[in-house]
């Protein structure tokens, strides 16, 4: 059966009749009155006769097919391969890539981006549902491409089409809500070839159905590789754009701690970032941050320039030990998933410190202690161990937040190899100077060129000569978070700090152009004081006099204790654990088969709609081990745990989205065009797909009938003029 686009206007043929019922109206016979006259007239008449009405049956045949060629134009008629092939011919397979990233949330009236698109899918299946050429469906979503596995990343794979499809399919998707995850279109363009594989019979229409944000699509030269593959195959593209225009849209980008030490009954600074990706700034912004167990504060933005990142900082208090979780909320917007961030901050009750003093005495430890826990109502959450270096060989180092290594001369393989590897793995190690430190040993055993934990070659000790002439300070700060008590001009206690004596660095050394390796502080004479560096995941400080006042006067400044809190906190932070992660990561839990039961329950977030799942830990290389991978909503995630003793323990995990994916600005069709200029695909507006009838159920005949019409009015006008009498030119112009 011929297919149309608009077949209820073929009742419009019954108009065909006007054309023949005028001229049976123009044969109705009249009373014959004789007359002589007319007898010559009406001889030559029946000699033409014949002729005249095969013109005239001509004329009306063209009279006729201009109506049906008016209404068929309207009808918009098909060209099926079914036609040409016969029933059963080529079949024609559809193959939906949908957008379902948070930002098709994007909402406008009474609508959203990701309406648009279940609705064009709907009309799509609708249409391809009424076909005679047998059609087939595949469905993939962005975020099942990039999360899921085998066959499971389609949510329909080469499915018949059939009468009822249509219906099936919309009652399948009706429920289905934008993800909260940041998918873009590469993974869903690779995953349908995989599941499809190479083209057969069946001619394929791929239907891109997104909101064409730029920041994935103003620089799509890997997207295009990907669709160019498809059209190489002869595959059709159609895009179908589900957003009207690009709207203002507000992110929270940050909600974490700085670096301080984390500990019950400490206070905690928290930075909270908000970025505004509309085009105009947005004033007096007021976001709510909400603490575990019901406190909140309000922190007010006066202004955010458009297309830009503020910082505001809070101060919190957890006055008991654990995971606590802390949640900050903008006013509703275009997008509310971004709206919303989450930390799951551990507590615990006191961060341990290792300081290992080379002095017998432990004078400088005993100061370092004092400076790190002085105590009574000053509360720093920093437990302090002294230990000799013998103690570096014996004893399990991972349970540090930080060592301290005080003037100590030499260590044995050992203790170097226990120490790299607690750096390697996160911790944080800070070396002080002293009389006792030997800089072979430094140079040959932490240093080795570069490969060992310590930053840079060591000279030896050296005074720092008294300059009376100049009143310069002895010693020289950069912004780094260590010395914030140091920095600026305006701070007095830096002129107060004197340096005697210091290890001095070779001569010829500088930090290399590609390592971690930093110069922090320097000496009036220009010789490095405080170098950092980065080993493996964790952090070294070197600095280069003693921490005691053998060498210096800083321990009886005032800046010392706030100084050394600051770098207590910069040396644990890469071993504290994360506050939040991507949403889809998965959640694992290990735990010691000798304390724990073999099972543990998580829960999602209460918005989520997912009900609690109960997992059996398996054996892994590091004990007992369960993965939750059902993390596609923002929010805190808990697991719950059973001891062996009976004793329940949960743990917690915040997930949030990636607030890029809340920049909503958009490529119209004129510039996603520069941008593919070699791809060959057709555009839609998601608000007016109907179907893609080209593809789906063969070429449209329109502009031909169209062409056709013309030239049967041509005709037709031509043949009138011709069977009609006229008189000749020189009468015309006698009368």
């Amino acid at each position: 059966m011929p297919a149309f686009i608009n077949p209820l206007l073929l009742w419009g043929l019954a108009l065909m009749a006007v054309p023949v019922f005028i001229h049976l109206i123009n044969l109705v016979r009249h009373r014959r009155v004789r007359w002589g006259a007319m007898e010559f007239l009406l001889a030559s008449q029946r000699k033409n006769s014949r002729w005249i009405r095969i013109k005239e049956l001509i004329l009306l045949l063209l009279r006729v097919g201009a109506v049906a060629a008016v209404v068929l134009v309207l009808a918009q008629p098909l060209w099926s391969d079914s036609w040409r092939l016969g029933i059963g011919g080529q079949a024609i397979e559809h193959v939906v890539l949908l957008d379902d990233s948070f930002s098709m949330s994007d909402r406008w009236a009474d609508t959203s981006a990701f309406d648009q698109a279940k609705q064009a899918i709907g009309r799509l299946a609708e249409h391809a549902a009424q076909q005679d050429t047998p059609q087939r469906f595949t469905l993939v979503r962005f975020s099942w491409a990039a999360s899921a596995t085998g066959a499971d990343r389609a949510d329909l794979l080469q499915q018949r089409v059939d009468r009822d499809f249509a219906q099936r399919l919309g009652e399948r998707i009706k429920p289905w809500q934008p993800s909260h995850a940041s998918a873009g279109p590469a993974r869903a363009i690779a995953v349908a070839r995989e599941l499809l594989g190479p083209p057969d019979a069946a001619r394929r229409v791929v239907y891109l159905v997104t909101d064409f944000r730029t920041n994935q699509w103003n620089e799509p030269a890997g997207l295009a590789a990907g669709l160019a593959s498809w059209t190489a195959d002869g595959a059709q593209l159609q895009f179908i754009d589900c957003v009207d225009a690009s709207r203002p849209n507000l992110a929270i980008t940050a909600l974490l701690p700085d670096e301080g030490t984390r500990a019950a009954d400490v206070d905690l600074p928290l930075h909270l970032g908000v970025k505004n990706f509309g085009t105009a700034p947005v004033r007096d912004l007021a976001v709510t941050v909400e603490q575990e167990g019901g406190g909140h504060t309000s922190l007010k933005f006066d202004e955010i320039p458009a297309g830009q990142t503020v910082t505001r900082s809070l101060q919190v208090l957890f006055p008991t030990a654990g995971v606590h979780v802390v949640a900050a909320r903008l006013p509703s917007d275009a997008v509310a998933v971004d709206n919303a961030r989450y930390a799951a901050i551990d507590m615990p009750v006191t961060v341990p410190v290792l300081v290992v003093d080379g002095d017998s005495d432990q004078p400088d430890a005993r100061l370092l202690a004092a400076a790190l826990n002085p105590g009574g109502s000053v509360k720093t959450g920093v437990d302090v161990r002294v230990e000799p270096p013998a103690f570096l060989n014996t004893q399990p180092l991972a349970g540090y937040s930080a060592i301290y290594l005080l003037g100590v001369e030499r260590l044995d393989e050992h203790a170097v190899s226990a120490l790299e590897r607690y750096v390697r793995d996160g911790g944080g190690v800070a070396f002080f100077m002293g009389p006792r430190v030997a800089a072979q040993f430094y140079n040959q055993q932490l240093y080795r060129d570069g490969a060992g934990i310590f930053p840079a070659p060591l000279v030896g000790a050296t005074q720092l000569i008294v300059d009376r002439l100049e009143k310069i300070p002895d010693l020289s700060v950069n912004d780094h978070t260590i010395f914030k008590a140091l920095a600026g001009e305006r701070n007095s206690f830096l002129s107060a700090v004197t340096i005697e004596r210091f290890m001095l660095v070779a001569k010829d050394w500088q930090p290399p152009a590609d390592s971690s390796v930093r110069v922090l502080a320097t000496l009036r004479n220009g010789s490095p004081l405080a170098i950092e560096r980065r080993f493996g995941t964790g952090r070294v400080l070197a600095l280069l006099t003693t921490a005691g006042p053998a060498w210096n006067n800083w321990a009886r400044n005032p800046s010392f204790v706030v100084t050394l809190l600051q770098m207590q906190a910069w040396l644990g932070a890469a071993s504290v654990q994360q506050v939040s992660l991507p949403v889809g990561s998965p959640l694992v839990v290990k735990l010691d088969p000798t304390r724990y039961d073999a099972r543990a329950q998580f829960t999602p977030p209460a918005d989520s709609g997912l009900p609690p799942t109960a997992l059996d830990l398996t054996a892994g290389p590091e004990g007992l081990e369960a993965r939750y991978t059902d993390t596609g909503f923002a929010g805190i995630y808990e697991a719950q745990l059973t001891e062996t003793n009976g004793r329940n323990e949960a743990r917690r995990w915040a997930l949030n989205v990636d607030p890029e994916e809340g920049n909503l600005a958009t490529l119209d069709a004129t510039q996603l065009a520069a941008r593919l200029p070699k791809l060959h695909y057709t555009f839609h507006d998601a608000a007016r797909f109907v179907s893609a009838p080209r593809d789906a159920a063969g070429s449209n005949l329109s502009d031909l009938l169209l062409y056709a019409l013309v030239a049967l009015l041509v005709g037709e006008q031509a043949l009138a003029y011709a069977a009609s009498y006229h008189l000749p030119a020189s009468e015309r112009v006698l009368r």
